[in-house]
Order: structure tokens, then C-alpha cells, then sequence
């Protein structure tokens, strides 16, 4: 099962205050910067990133739009090629699949295409995953397809830091950048360390020397606890938060994997096809002669995530099927 979230700290930002803060200097710090999105001015965000800006920055910088993925995505591709600096708001990755032609077909593709005359400098936030009983038309986790896909980088923040920081980098890249935000982070509060973020590494969250365990946005809470519980059935577990789904940070995932010698990818999505699958296969082609066991992968059911709640959180990862998976690994 996921962590549930944690009720705000006194003096501590939400991850939706975060993003909130990220999008305001966003728009302080360049004209070009605008929020498109179904509900993101007069209701404030479907989850209330965007609450308040409507009143500060006026229409014409926070824009309602009607509900057509393809149009309003569409329209931010041609905003970006004009000199724009859109920020894009989907609903769900769910509903981005109705706009997955201007993604791949279009913003993906432009650069290439041009030779690198037309760059799309485009953002485009989209919430993801389950753990609030919102059924399957709003509870998957499709990042996996996202970071299949060429011409673009994929973004996960997992911390109220990162939540705020990757803004700024992902507006200054020419090219298009996704960045995906779990559901179930938007209540989290954490402290926000100030410093600049990359969105090119991956980082290690804990320390260990017995499994590494792999995951990112929501899942690392989920590998935290488990690495907690490990801990103190004397199992020391390394945790990675990937932070980038793509490009992939290949070496920080060979060193962890280098040090500790066996792995356990933790992933939202479903199990066949999926980002875990991908990390496990790489592990195998770099490291294969220094593992001590199988990478073990603990993944979604395949099945649409149900709405009532107990089937629901049946069908997510939780900490324990980590545990399980780690205690496995190690024998």
C-alpha cells in the first residue's frame, strides 16, 4: 500500500504549494511564461496547484481552456515554436493520451525533423498515479510510455525540493519536457533546501550496502519504508530515486547496483512493458557478472486500477511486497 499523505509541518511548503511557488517565479521571471490548462484559472487547478494565480497574473498569463487535450497541448506546441514559454496543465496522464499525437507526432518530432531549426520549448505537467480511490480513468501510471518516446525528457519529482526546483530547468530546455506529479505527493510537506536541481541525475536518498532499491515519484516513499523495515531486520538498503525517467541516469544505477549487488525496481505502472522492465534489462547488460541474484521487480497489477479501496491498494506496490522482494534478493 502507498504512505498515506502527511498532514503539512508548520513552516514547511506542500508539494502543491511548491509547485504553486515554482510556476510564481516562473512568471516573475519571464514574460513568456504562461499556465494553459482545463480549470487552472477561475477553480484554481483540479488539484489546486494553481490556486490564486488567476488574481495575481490575470488572464491573459493563466488561461482556461476547454475540455480538448489535443487543442490546448496543441496550442501550447504552437506558443513554444512562436517564442513562448507555455506551461502546459493536463488533468491526468490518463487524459493525455487524447493528446499523445501532438506529444509524439509533434513536439517530439520538430527538432529532428528540422534539422534543429524549430525547437519546442514546451512543459507540460500531468498528475499521475493511484492511492485516492479515483478508479481507472484516473489512477494509472503511464510515465513508462512517456519514456519511450525520443525528443523529449521526462521529469518525476518525489520531494517538495524537487517539486519546486525542476520548474526553471525544464522551462530553460529548448526541447519538450514532461514532468509527471503523483497524486498522492500534493498534500506531502517537506522542507524546500533552496538550491538549484538538475533534471539530468538520479540521487541517492539512503544509503546501503545490501540491495538497492529503485524507485521515483511515488514509489520512493514506498522504498523508504521498506528500507526502514529492512533495517531492522538487519538488511541494509540502498534507495535510488531515478528523478529522471528519461534520460534515464544509467550510471548512477550501475554504481548503486555495483555497490550492493542486487536490486529491486519499484514501479507504479504495470509489470509487462514497463519502466522497471527497462531498468532491470539494463542492469543485466552492464552489470550481469556482479549481481548476486535476479533484479527483482515489484510493480502495479495488471488490471484497471479498481476504485474500491481496499482492491486498490491491493493492486499498488506497497512496502512490504518490497520487503518480500529485497529478502529474496538477498537469500
Amino acid at each position: 500500500m502507498t504512505n498515506p499523505p502527511a498532514a503539512p509541518a508548520a513552516g514547511h511548503p506542500t508539494y502543491r504549494e511548491a509547485i504553486r511557488a515554482a510556476i510564481r517565479d516562473a512568471l516573475d521571471a519571464d514574460d513568456r511564461v504562461f499556465l494553459m490548462g482545463e480549470d487552472v484559472g477561475r477553480y484554481g487547478g483540479c488539484f489546486g496547484v494553481s490556486l490564486g494565480l488567476l488574481e495575481e497574473y490575470g488572464p491573459d498569463r493563466i488561461r482556461d481552456t476547454p475540455l480538448s487535450e489535443s487543442a490546448f497541448v496543441g496550442a501550447g506546441i504552437g506558443a513554444a515554436l512562436a517564442g513562448m514559454r507555455p506551461i502546459v496543465e493536463i488533468m491526468t496522464v490518463n487524459f493525455s493520451l487524447l493528446s499523445l499525437d501532438q506529444i509524439l507526432n509533434n513536439a517530439a518530432t520538430f527538432s529532428y525533423m528540422s534539422g534543429g531549426q524549430l525547437s519546442v520549448p514546451l512543459v507540460i505537467r500531468m498528475t499521475t498515479g493511484a492511492g485516492r480511490q479515483l478508479a481507472a480513468q484516473h489512477s494509472h501510471s503511464l510515465e513508462g510510455w512517456y519514456a519511450h518516446i525520443p525528443g523529449i525528457r521526462v521529469l518525476a519529482p518525489a520531494t517538495v525540493t524537487d517539486a519546486r526546483r525542476m520548474l526553471a530547468p525544464a522551462l530553460a530546455d529548448p526541447d519538450p519536457v514532461l514532468i509527471f506529479e503523483h497524486g498522492t505527493l500534493y498534500n506531502v510537506a517537506g522542507s524546500d533546501d533552496l538550491d538549484e536541481v538538475d533534471i539530468d541525475s538520479a540521487a541517492v536518498r539512503r544509503d546501503g550496502d545490501d540491495v538497492t532499491l529503485i524507485g521515483y515519484g511515488g514509489t520512493l516513499g514506498v522504498a523508504l519504508a521498506a528500507a526502514e523495515t529492512l533495517a531492522g531486520q538487519g538488511i541494509s538498503a540502498e534507495v535510488l530515486d531515478l528523478r529522471v525517467l528519461r534520460p534515464l541516469d544509467e550510471d548512477a544505477i550501475v554504481g548503486s547496483v555495483r555497490r550492493t549487488h542486487r536490486a529491486v525496481v519499484v514501479d507504479e505502472g504495470w509489470r509487462s512493458g514497463s519502466l522497471a522492465a527497462e531498468i532491470a534489462a539494463r542492469i543485466t547488460e552492464r552489470v550481469f557478472y556482479e549481481l548476486d541474484a535476479p533484479v527483482e521487480r515489484v510493480c502495479a497489477a495488471e488490471v484497471p486500477m479498481p476504485y474500491a479501496g481496499h482492491l486498490e491498494q491491493a493492486a499498488l506496490p506497497g512496502p512490504d511486497d518490497v520487503v518480500a522482494a529485497a529478502r529474496r534478493a538477498v537469500g
